[in-house]
């Protein structure tokens, strides 16, 4: 049996299946697996359209799972469910090309992977004789929740809390998960940012290990969040068909290098291009591109990640991290799953607030890794840019990517590079409309519409209908209330309002 160990211990092992209902080991470090033990054929993979991509490379991360429901499971999450017959189509943009992931049922790149997760907790807890009921905790900087909330809606043997930071997402964002529907999803603000509120669902999780904080109430925690296996495993497939594609066009020959730039916050994006190219894709350079919060340039510059800084609240409002929990998961793997190091590591941040990496590992990540960050009047410009240029609209976290495309092209010569587009631009619209620099109503919906009417690009549907939706979740809570929430929702799991 394959099996899967916590990033901190290789005593602490979960079989997939048991990976995907824990979400996180019980010593908090996540569940991972040494790439060199899988075996993939990756022109074999690229030959597929991407339902049968999906089907393969989950197959060979979650082998706990039969041919059969791999096939169930991706069909129902995928099969008519996105704008894209092909899901996440790849569009020429100047010398690079856009990724777009923002085609899913939240218009968010958050989708691909949210839309097959419940289904396989599912099917673990059938796998698994799971009876309590799941209960999914997730924190969000704004797109997972919504992607996580309509995944798990109504699914039979789940709840689902979300928790947002109160003043750090944008308005639609909000709307969207505030008028999320189903019996079973709860959401809250936390008042603080994403930090706070990731660190409190990190801390739960421990409180259930340690101090039994649910014990007697006959629900099992989960996590919707890339910390979890199942969550970040679909992510690879979007990388293969991008590599994919390019073949089919005939830019490039059966093994040449790709580069691709990634938005990033909480590493989780970038981390299934690493593991990609570990599986033996010719992935070249991955750039990690960081808004004005720039925790992961330094670190990938300088090899010391240092958390005490000044948070930032950004027009690129998913990225404005300073924990990014996935870069435990690129240690463990540039390490040789060195167990110990990355808890050595993860004790001196939790502790100190920062750690830095030894000089070989570092270089032997910086063999793979390059990183820039971008503000937000460079990344109102580069809206403007490229819109000007290309006649491609991004949204505000794809702008920071291109602009950090553009600071690394020279050391990008030679090879074709994608640049993935995370959002669709109407999920921030009044930035979006700002930045080509048109009159700003001061109601996102409006600003939706007009920018509609300059772009000649339609409003995607289920961000129109959002104006008429009445809020439904208006919880608000301190940080250090997080555990008494979720103790008290999990004590009477019938939250049919």
């Amino acid at each position: 049996m394959l099996l899967y160990s916590s990033t901190r211990n290789p005593k602490e092992t979960a079989s997939p299946a048991e990976a995907v209902l824990r979400g996180i080991a019980p010593d908090g470090g996540l569940y991972m697996i040494d790439p060199a033990r899988l075996s993939l054929d990756w022109r074999e993979v690229c030959a597929l359209d991407f339902y049968g991509m999906a089907e393969k490379i989950l197959g060979v991360l979650l082998p706990e799972f039969s041919e059969d429901a791999m096939h169930r499971m991706v069909e129902a999450a995928y099969r008519g469910r996105f704008a894209a017959p092909d899901v996440t189509p790849l569009t020429p943009a100047g010398d690079a090309y856009l990724l777009e992931l923002f085609h899913g049922p939240t218009s968010a790149f958050k989708d691909v992977a949210l839309s097959i997760l419940p289904r396989f907790i599912t099917e673990a807890r059938v796998l698994k004789g799971e009876t309590r009921e799941t209960l999914i905790l997730t924190a969000t900087s704004g797109d997972t929740g919504k992607a996580a909330l309509e995944g798990f809606r109504d699914v039979p043997g789940t709840h689902i809390i979300v928790f947002y930071p109160s003043d750090g997402v944008s308005a639609i964002q909000r709307q969207q998960m505030v008028t999320q529907e189903g019996d079973n999803v709860a959401v809250a603000a936390v008042q603080g940012n994403f930090d706070d509120a990731q660190t409190g669902v990190k801390e739960i999780f421990v409180k259930c290990e340690e101090e039994h904080l649910l014990e007697g109430k006959n629900v099992v925690l989960s996590s919707a969040n890339s910390i979890n296996i199942g969550r970040l495993a679909p992510q690879l497939v979007y990388y293969f068909k991008a590599y994919a594609d390019l073949m089919k066009e005939k830019k490039i020959a059966p093994g040449d290098p790709v580069h691709f730039v990634v938005p990033t916050g909480n590493f989780g994006d970038i981390l299934a291009g690493y593991l990609a190219r570990c599986l033996g894709l010719p992935v070249g350079r991955l750039v990690c591109a960081s808004n004005k919060n720039d925790v992961l340039t330094e670190f990938l510059t300088t090899g010391r990640y240092d958390r005490r800084r000044e948070f930032f609240k950004t027009e690129s409002p998913s990225m404005d991290i300073l924990i990014s929990s996935n870069l435990e998961r690129l240690l463990y793997l540039a390490s040789g799953c060195d167990s110990r190091l990355v808890a050595e590591k993860m004790q001196e941040l939790k502790e100190n607030g920062w750690y830095e990496v030894p000089a070989p590992l570092l270089a032997k990540i910086q063999e793979v890794f390059l990183a820039g960050s971008c503000d937000d009047e460079a990344t109102r410009a580069t809206i403007k840019s490229v819109w000007e240029r290309h006649h491609r609209l991004l949204d505000p976290h794809t702008a920071v990517a291109w602009n950090v495309y553009e600071q690394t092209k020279e050391a990008l010569s030679g090879a074709p590079t994608v640049v993935l587009s995370t959002a669709s631009p109407y999920k921030f619209a009044p930035a979006v409309l700002s930045s080509l620099e048109h009159p700003t109503p001061r109601e996102e919906f409006a600003c939706m519409e007009v920018l509609s009417a300059v772009s000649g690009i339609p409003v995607p549907p289920n961000l129109a209908k959002l104006r008429d939706l009445t809020p439904r979740h208006l919880d608000c809570i301190h940080k250090e209330e997080m555990a008494d929430y979720v103790k008290g929702k999990a004590g009477s799991l019938d939250w049919n309002r």
